[in-house]
């Protein structure tokens, strides 16, 4: 009998040293990798300003392109942060272009944007799920660049496309295509 007494007060000691933290205020599970020797939060990066495409490498690709009309394809872009710690939150602002038409392409909505903090040399990506579309068909947008702007900034840059036609929804200004939020990449 004396052991069950024992157990419910180790227990109710467990919880209440596991509830201790649990506001965040230093939980230690803020994904923040800063190594710095205090227990003080005086380094989280809160402040941080949003990302602008001026501090970030871009990289287009490897794709898995669409082989035929009507499959689909993946483009991943990754991003690498060249400048002083920076945020990203939503979704990457992504066209495609072909002559004087420009459709935008729409967020995919499938999972919550998170809010990601990138240090020097920091990584994440996103990436560009598109239905690719019939050569010469007036549903088609026969992309020749793609455009990448970041959340929050108002500059973007254009690179060139080269992984087939895409196709409209309804029309060529209305692409079946669509972007991931961003997602931190790799340590």
């Amino acid at each position: 009998m004396r052991a069950r007494p024992i157990i419910v007060t180790t227990l109710a000691a467990a919880l209440l040293l596991t509830a201790c933290g649990s506001d965040g205020s230093d939980s230690g599970n803020s994904g923040n990798k800063n190594s710095g020797s205090s227990g003080h939060s005086e380094g989280k990066d809160t402040g941080s300003s949003a990302c602008t495409i001026g501090d970030v490498e871009i990289q287009v690709g490897p794709a898995n392109t669409a082989p035929a009309a009507g499959d689909t394809g993946n483009v991943p872009v990754t991003l690498t942060n060249r400048g002083a710690a920076c945020t990203l939150e939503g979704f990457p602002a992504v066209s495609l272009s072909a002559g004087g038409t420009t459709a935008t392409v729409p967020e995919d909505r499938t999972a919550e944007p998170q809010r990601l903090t990138l240090a020097e040399d920091g990584t994440a990506s996103f990436t560009l799920t598109y239905v690719r579309g019939k050569e010469e068909d007036a549903r088609s947008l026969a992309a020749t660049s793609l455009r990448i702007g970041l959340p929050g900034a108002d500059d973007s840059r254009d690179f060139e496309w080269s992984y087939g036609p895409v196709q409209g929804r309804r029309d060529a200004s209305d692409p079946d295509a669509s972007v991931t939020a961003f997602q931190q990449a790799g340590d």
